[in-house]
This record gives C-alpha cells, structure tokens and sequence, in this order.
C-alpha cells in the first residue's frame, strides 16, 4: 500500500484514484491507550458504529459515535456534532480519520472480529469472541 514517490501529484493521484479496499484502510484510526495496552496494535480502520474522540479543531474532546464512513472523500461523519446552515437546517460536520481516537471498537460483525483477531495476538482471540457471545445473550 505505500507508495514510493515522493512527488506530490502522485501522492495526490493516488489518493483520487485508490480502489476500495485501499481507502477502507486509509480511512483507520488510532486506538486509546487502554485498546492499545490491551490488544498491542496501533490502529485499526473506522467503521460505523465505532465510539471516537475528536482530538482536533473546535470539537476538540468530545465523543460520539460514527454514523457514516464516506470512502470517497476520506470522510467521517459522527453523532451529535452538527452545524447550523444558513437554512437554518442542521448538518453533519466531516472529519479526518487522524483527527479522531477510537475509544470503543464496534464488534457485532463477525467479518470485522477474523480482521482483528489477524491483526491482534491469539491471547485476544479468546477474549473478543467471549465479548461477542456475551452480547449475543442480551
């Protein structure tokens, strides 16, 4: 996935025209120092769902949840962080995925939980898999 130029306008090209499956991973987040000690991994790709803390700009602090990944534009849009249009109508503000920290990581897809367990230590299998029968009971 890394790219070896250095020139700007192929880093920019790239960026415009990256598959799918190459911005999915664009698009990750870093993970809160208690994730980090507990899974000893960096980052992982955000996704709906997903409990984030913004670390930049005016929102700066504040928590919610995603409630849409736009692959597009390398956008994430979160819950509750809104802003006023001349309208008078509200609307979501987007952020930067490197702007963002991901306090909870949403486990109810059994797709997501083999990329974490390949990404994480065999320890953590056990666990995440006890996390999801637990929720799978209520």
């Amino acid at each position: 996935m890394k790219i070896k130029t250095l020139q700007p306008r192929k880093q920019r090209k790239f960026l415009y025209t990256a598959p799918l499956h190459l911005r999915r991973k664009l698009l990750a987040g870093h993970l809160s120092k208690e994730l980090k000690q507990r899974y000893k991994i960096r980052s992982f790709p955000l996704r709906k769902g997903d409990e984030v803390e913004i670390m930049r700009g005016k929102f700066k602090k504040k928590h919610g949840k995603i409630t849409r990944v736009d692959y597009k534009y390398y956008q994430v849009f979160i819950e509750g962080i809104t802003r006023k249009r001349t309208a008078g109508t509200e609307t979501q503000i987007p952020f930067q995925a490197s702007n963002l920290r991901i306090v909870s990581l949403d486990m109810a897809d059994k797709k997501r939980v083999k990329a974490f367990e390949r990404k994480t230590k065999k320890e953590v299998k056990i666990e995440v898999k006890k996390e999801m029968k637990k929720e799978e009971k209520k």
